[in-house]
């Protein structure tokens, strides 16, 4: 196997976080709060987005807590799923997330949304099928 990475339009740059579904966004941000000793930041709802954000900062990365907001929040289907809640996504910073969306689709690799959203850092995101990312839920923001 070669390790030369193929010339692209754009570049993926470093693991932004990782996200968790909690059923118990109290519960989880005391966790990492008074138990860890993380620095955590407030709640955020996402109503574009069906969730509630907390992110804890783990210096070089954050851990993202999720939880549902709204009846067709994606987090409640993940948490009647997965009743403990767990890792949801992944997200990697990329430089330039329009060119990496259609350079990624001529490689038949699925978005879940046509166009880029704002997401909780008010950049914006897109996500990657999972079936075509090795069963993991990818999302790319626009560093």
């Amino acid at each position: 196997m070669s390790g030369k990475v193929p010339d692209r339009l754009w570049k993926l740059g470093k693991l932004n976080h990782v996200a968790i579904a909690v059923p118990d966004l109290d519960k989880a941000t005391a966790l990492y709060r008074d138990v860890l000793g993380a620095e955590v930041s407030g709640v955020q709802c996402l109503p574009e987005h069906g969730v509630y954000t907390v992110f804890v900062n783990l210096g070089n990365t954050k851990f993202e807590l999720l939880h549902p907001y709204g009846e067709k929040s994606p987090i409640q289907g993940f948490l009647d799923k997965n009743k403990a809640g767990g890792m949801h996504h992944v997200c990697i910073e990329v430089d330039n997330i329009q060119d990496a969306m259609k350079d990624l689709k001529a490689h038949n690799i699925r978005a879940l949304s046509e166009e880029a959203k704002i997401g909780a850092h008010g950049k914006p995101v897109v996500f990657l099928h999972p079936k075509d990312c090795n069963g993991t839920l990818v999302e790319l923001e626009q560093a």
